[in-house]
C-alpha cells in the first residue's frame, strides 16, 4: 500500500461543521453512515465463507480460534471470544481475544503497545498456540505492528491466518491465508474508527463466531441448546426449550430435568434416550 495514498478509514469525513449540527441532524447523519456498512459487509460476504469454512475444519479435529487487536479491534475481538463460553456452553480456551497492552488494555489506552510486531506471538505463545489452531488479526487501519507481526509469524508457523480490516489492499492481508477487507468509506468524525469500522468488524466477528459454533453443533434448530444456566431468565428460557422438545412435560418436570443435567441438549438427549 502506498504511502502516498491515504486509507480510507483516515480520509476527511464526507460532513463539516459538525458542531453547528443540531442533535437531530447528528444523529440522522451518524445513522445514514451507519447503513452503508451493512452493505459492504454484504459484498464480501463470499471471503467470509473461505475464512469459516477453513476454520470450521481446524476446530472440528480440536483446534481453537484466537483474535489479535488493538484499541477497538482487540476490545471487540475480547468481546466475541467471551460471549461465547455463556452463549453456547463451550470451554473459555475456544475463542481466545487479546489485546496489545494485556488485559488493562480493554479499558484504558497502553501508550505504544500496538506498536511493537514481536508481541502478539509472544502473547500467542503462552496460550500454545499452534498448527491446530486459527488466527484472526483485526486491524481498521490494517497495518497495525501489533497484529501484523503475529499474523507473520503465526502464518511461519503454520497457523491458519484470516484478517479483518477496513481498507483496500491492507497490510495484514498480505500475511493472512483468508484477508477480510470491509471498505465502509470516510468514518463521520474524520478518523474515529471505533464508529463505521468497529461497527463492521463487530458485524463480521458475529458472522464468524455464529457460524462456527453451529458447525461445532452448539445449537439446534435455531436455539442455544448449550447456553449457561447462570441467572434466572437463562434458566426460564431453558425451560421453555426443553418443553418445546419434550411436549409431554409441565413446566417443573422439565424444570427437574435441566438442573440434573445442566443443559437443554443434555436433558433433552438424556430423557430421549430412556
Amino acid at each position: 500500500m502506498s504511502s502516498q495514498v491515504i486509507p480510507t478509514t483516515e480520509s476527511s469525513s464526507l460532513y463539516t461543521n459538525l458542531e453547528e449540527m443540531s442533535t437531530t441532524d447528528l444523529l440522522k447523519n451518524i445513522n445514514q453512515e451507519d447503513q452503508k456498512v451493512a452493505k459492504a459487509v454484504q459484498k464480501i460476504i463470499p471471503n467470509i465463507k473461505k475464512l469459516v469454512d477453513a476454520a470450521s475444519k481446524k476446530m472440528q479435529s480440536g483446534g481453537r480460534l484466537f483474535y489479535i487487536g488493538a484499541g477497538t479491534s482487540g476490545r471487540l475481538g475480547i468481546l466475541d471470544a467471551s460471549e461465547i463460553p455463556p452463549t453456547y456452553g463451550a470451554s473459555p480456551n475456544l475463542v481466545v481475544g487479546l489485546i496489545a497492552g494485556g488485559d488493562s488494555a480493554i479499558r484504558t489506552a497502553v501508550e505504544g503497545a500496538e506498536d511493537d510486531p514481536n508481541q502478539a506471538w509472544k502473547d500467542l505463545k503462552q496460550f500454545g498456540i499452534n498448527e491446530k489452531d486459527t488466527l484472526i488479526g483485526i486491524a481498521a487501519s490494517g497495518k497495525t505492528p501489533y497484529v501484523f507481526g503475529g499474523l507473520q509469524v503465526a502464518q511461519e508457523n503454520g497457523v491458519l491466518t484470516g484478517s479483518i480490516s477496513c481498507n483496500k489492499d491492507a497490510l495484514i492481508s498480505s500475511v493472512a491465508d483468508f484477508p477480510i477487507e470491509v471498505e465502509v468509506g470516510p468514518e463521520f468524525v474524520t478518523g474515529s474508527t471505533r464508529m463505521k469500522a468497529g461497527t463492521a468488524q463487530k458485524l463480521v466477528l458475529n458472522m464468524i463466531s455464529t457460524s462456527l459454533m453451529i458447525k461445532l453443533g452448539k445449537v439446534k434448530g435455531n436455539k442455544m441448546v448449550n447456553m449457561q444456566l447462570s441467572n434466572n431468565k437463562l434458566v426460564d428460557r431453558g425451560v421453555r426449550m426443553v418443553m418445546e422438545e419434550i411436549p409431554e412435560l409441565d413446566y417443573q418436570a422439565a424444570l427437574k430435568l435441566l438442573t440434573l443435567y445442566g443443559s437443554v441438549k443434555k436433558a433433552v438427549e438424556a430423557y430421549q434416550s430412556k
